[in-house]
């Protein structure tokens, strides 16, 4: 801490959350999970990943569903994110249909309860890896 001192910061038990935080529709206009990797193991796997924030203290039911510049939408998938908690949702994991890699989508978020989702890209086709973050997009 610059020209002060340096207090400890400690979680307060007694402090509840304002309330709900988020929306329940949200949009990545960019998506596109690499199609090769220098890395080893998942953790270095070019990857496309959403992160959802679940705040409430009920689980929330989210919908991904994908959109594609040269074939229909595929979805929704579905998710559960528990109450309280966050949750990494890979799109290399999708399934029934698995999602290409080296094509370019899109996708909306939909959930029962107000979360928040942010956007993150790896992209290690080089050894000097690229990772991007953003938040997803959310109408008022």
């Amino acid at each position: 801490m610059a020209g002060g001192v340096d207090h400890p910061i400690r979680p307060n038990p007694d402090a509840a959350p304002a309330g709900p935080i988020g929306k329940r529709r949200w949009a990545i206009a960019e998506g596109f999970i690499p199609p090769g990797s220098t890395g080893e193991g998942p953790e270095f796997e070019s990857h496309e990943t959403v992160c959802i924030l679940n705040a409430n203290d009920a689980p929330a039911a989210v919908r991904i569903t994908l959109f594609f510049e040269d074939r229909d939408p595929v979805g929704p998938y579905g998710v559960e994110v528990p109450a309280r908690r966050t949750v990494h949702v890979r799109f290399n994991s999708f399934e029934n249909p698995e999602i290409p890699k080296g094509l370019g989508f899109a996708s909306i978020i939909e959930s029962d309860l107000p979360i928040v989702c942010q956007h993150t890209r790896l992209d290690s086709r080089q050894a000097e890896l690229a990772l991007l973050s953003t938040v997803a997009f959310s109408e008022g």
